[in-house]
């Protein structure tokens, strides 16, 4: 299959584009705007692959995305790009509107009209809200309470209605909160892994009692490769890996790896609108012969030996454009925190 990836510079973009590549008959076309969080290193290892190239380009760009889509000669897109961190989308609404859900628009009507067989929409459990009790099914309402996540909703809309109006050949993916080596340093599981091993604080919202279902990076690809093969036209899967966690949990679990001090763990004020639980009810997804295979333990140990070994690439980062965005968004809250008392 000939695959236009969105976003393939990114964290998840960037293991899809290798794990595509990696079966013998996939040819992929890489197309992204490298900004903050794209990354061209992630994929250094594919860079001269005969069957993969890579387009500098914006997806909320019409002749962009037709140019691409016609010179190579595609036949499925999956869009993994997006603005994603919701921090960053309470501090500037306006460009997660625009990637996500223009960036959609101009993807989905590029591809319809160019013949694309297959159009895969990844999205987040985030859509959902917060779930107090149970879990999120696919066909439950949408509730989405943050920038980030109405954006993304907006996209899955848009999406849905290219299968009602034009019979165009949507699918949705939904995941749930994914880790993973390569994961760009403001999220929260790298985050507390880098900060731990420079022996700085790692700054929990609220009572880091917020609960999440966290997803191995590599099951997540695995998932959205199979949906794209075999996943029923108009319809959506969530993806779980079935790993519900406090924050504050995972914080603990990550120093004692490290073997440092809980003592570095700083609860801080609470961000605004912040969702207690997401929760997702995958039992949809296993219907089509996929489950997940990384057990949360292992894959948070591989990923703490990724950071503890790849220092390089996330130095270069926290000194960059990321060292502004973390003191704006925790400079202040740290100094008004207060330690763990475990």
């Amino acid at each position: 299959m000939r695959i236009l990836v969105t976003g393939g510079a990114g964290f998840i973009g960037a293991h899809l584009v290798r794990r595509l590549l990696a079966k013998e008959h996939n040819h992929v076309v890489n197309l992204d705007a490298l900004r903050y969080s794209g990354n061209l290193e992630n994929l250094t290892d594919v860079a001269g692959h005969p069957r993969y190239r890579f387009v500098h380009g914006d997806i909320c760009e019409s002749r962009t995305v037709e140019k691409a889509l016609k010179e190579h000669g595609l036949e499925a897109v999956i869009n993994c790009a997006a603005e994603t961190h919701v921090d960053r989308s309470i501090l500037d609404p306006n460009s997660f509107a625009r990637t996500d859900v223009i960036g959609t628009a101009v993807l989905l009507e590029e591809a319809r009209k160019a013949g694309v067989a297959r159009f895969l929409q990844v999205s987040t459990d985030e859509v959902y809200g917060s779930v107090e009790t149970g879990w999120s099914k696919e066909d439950d309402a949408i509730a989405p309470r943050s920038p980030y996540s109405a954006s993304k909703a907006g996209a899955d809309l848009l999406a849905q209605s290219y299968w009602t109006t034009f019979g165009f050949p949507v699918l949705i993916t939904r995941g749930s909160n994914t880790y993973g080596p390569n994961q760009y340093p403001e999220k929260f599981i790298p985050l507390c892994i880098t900060n731990a091993l420079d022996d700085q604080p790692l700054p929990l919202y609220g009572d880091g009692r917020y609960r999440r279902d966290w997803l191995s990076v590599f099951d997540h690809c695995g998932a959205i490769e199979h949906v794209l093969r075999h996943g029923a036209p108009g319809s959506i899967y969530n993806i779980g890996g079935g790993n519900e966690r406090e924050n504050l949990t995972v914080a603990e679990t990550i120093l004692k790896y490290l073997g440092k001090p809980m003592s570095l763990i700083r609860f801080v004020q609470d961000r605004p609108g912040h969702d207690r639980r997401y929760a997702v009810d995958c039992s949809r997804l296993p219907t089509l012969g996929w489950a997940p295979t990384v057990p949360f333990e292992e894959g948070l140990r591989a990923t703490v030996d990724w950071y503890r070994n790849h220092e390089a690439w996330w130095r270069k980062i926290k000194s960059g454009e990321f060292r502004s965005y973390y003191e704006r968004m925790y400079q202040q809250r740290l100094k008004d925190g207060t330690g763990c008392a475990s």
